[in-house]
This record gives structure tokens, sequence and C-alpha cells, in this order.
């Protein structure tokens, strides 16, 4: 597996970092959050047939912080296109996970012309409310379907301290988001090797922001853009409820979900999720709702 390699640039004063890996077509990578670092989105088997490029969200990272404070959905698009423009990618595909998503269909509806693809992972349309709502109801049933595991139950009351105001730095952050993390798997106890280093490499910035909500529900109908939209069956966090409402408004997308799995398909199925990403690529040219 080859090292990615970090190229910075000034975008209205502001450093953005981003790494690239790979070799094929382009393939910008936004990871969640926001605040998460964006190692925890390295796909080496789609460095294989894609040039992958990972951003490092402002806020995060190497990247800088937005002097005036105000992250929100069109900024985050803006410096992902503008990394596009750097590096001179021609219609780049983009790859957005969970709160990555909500930047991926806002750079679709921002750049409708300069977007080959946009591939939805675990993701939701909106970020309300609402959402939240959801989500707790979710991984109450996660836990219920783990009821002899422990790990399970104190990943549902990491939830509940969470909720309740528990994390106040990055680093209390983190210790409620390792407690949290069975959940964020279909089967936490069956998962790949790899997923231990994985594990050991998560980081988050907790980013001083003012109070956001973005919802794109009423705009979905707009993105013509060839969609794939992937869903874990048991993701608590952005889980089927939310794909197929995207999958039914959006006109050109196509709904693939994850048998059993949770909200990181990319690391508890990599082989599966690189192939479907994969074929979706090499379709894309000729994309139509199916």
């Amino acid at each position: 597996m080859t090292t990615p390699i970090q190229y910075k640039i000034s975008i209205d004063g502001v450093v953005q970092s981003f790494y690239i890996a790979g070799k094929g077509p382009v393939c910008l990578v936004h990871a969640g959050g926001p605040g998460f670092y964006w190692q925890y989105m390295r796909m080496p088997l789609l460095e294989q047939t894609m040039t992958v490029v990972y951003i490092e969200p402002i806020g995060t990272g190497d990247s800088g912080l937005l002097p005036d404070g105000d992250y929100n959905m069109p900024r985050y698009a803006y410096y992902a296109h503008k990394i596009a423009e750097h590096i001179g990618a021609q219609k780049p595909y983009f790859l957005g996970h969970s709160h990555g998503g909500f930047v991926g269909l806002q750079y679709a509806l921002d750049y409708p012309n300069e977007i080959g693809g946009l591939i939805l992972h675990s993701s939701a349309p909106c970020m309300v409310p609402e959402l939240g709502m959801e989500q707790s109801r979710q991984i109450k049933l996660y836990a219920e379907r783990w009821p002899d595991r422990p790990e399970a139950q104190d990943a549902f009351q990491a939830w509940m301290d969470f909720g309740s105001g528990a994390a106040q730095d990055s680093e209390s952050f983190l210790k409620l988001l390792g407690r949290m993390l069975p959940a964020f798997f279909g089967n936490y106890w069956s998962l790949p090797d790899e997923f231990e280093e994985w594990r050991d490499n998560l980081n988050f910035y907790l980013i001083p922001r003012n109070p956001y909500r973005w919802d794109a529900r009423e705009v979905l109908y707009m993105i013509h853009t060839p969609t794939l939209i992937l869903v874990g069956e048991h993701d608590f966090n952005c889980g089927p409820r939310w794909a197929v409402e995207m999958d039914e408004k959006m006109p050109n997308s196509r709904l693939y979900t994850f048998e059993a799995g949770g909200h990181m398909s990319h690391v508890e199925s990599p082989r599966e999720f690189a192939k479907v990403v994969s074929d979706f690529v090499s379709q894309a040219a000729h994309g139509s709702k199916s």
C-alpha cells in the first residue's frame, strides 16, 4: 500500500491540505463529522482503480481554521471545488461519507456541470433535529439487537452521554467515540484484521463553529448528476430511511445496501465496497435510474 502524497494550497488565505494516492479517474473524498481526521477514509482497494484525493477538511489536521468560524455546506463544497480546480481535475467524482455526503450534495447543487458522479456513503439529505431523533431511535434498536454484548449496551449509553453534553473538547469526544464505536458497524465482533490499525488512527477535531442547520430535501430533484447511494442495513447514524428518500427524489440515482452493514462499510466490507464503487464509475457515463 503506497503512502498518499500530501499537498497544501492557500484558498482565500486559508491553508487547505489534501492527500493523493492511486491512479485512474479522479475522486474527491470528503470525511464526515464534521471534524474527523481524513485518514479513517483510506480506501487502498479503491486506489487501485481511481486517483483518490483525500480532502483534509478545513478546521482539521493541517488545514486552517476559518477566521469567521462560519463552517457551512456551501463553504465546504467551495473548498473542495477549489482543490479540483487546482489539480486540474475535469469532472471529478465526489465520494462523501456521512457529513461528507452532505457536502457532496451541496457540491452537486453548486457546481452541477463540474462533477462526473456523486457517491453518497452512509449519508443523509439534511442536518436538522429530525436526523438526531432518528439516530437516537436507531441506536436504541442497535442495543436491542445485541442484548448480551456489554460493548453494545455501553455504546448506547455513550450516545446518551454525548447527547447530554459530555464531549467538551476533542479528547473527551474521542473517549466517547471509542465507547460508541461498536454501534458504527453491523457486527463489531467480526471485523477484518486491519480494523485495529484503523481504530488506532482515529482522530477528531472539535471545530469551533456556529450552530448550523442544513436541509436539501426539497431540492434533491435538481441533482441530475449520476449518483450512487450506499447504505448499511443497520446504520444507526445515516440509515436506510434517508438513503431511500434520497433515491426516490434524485432522478439519476441508484441505491446499494450492504446487507447487515453499519456506518463504515468501506472498513467492514472493503472489497464489496470497492467493487460497487468501481462498477458505478465505469457505468456513470451511461447512468440512469434503475
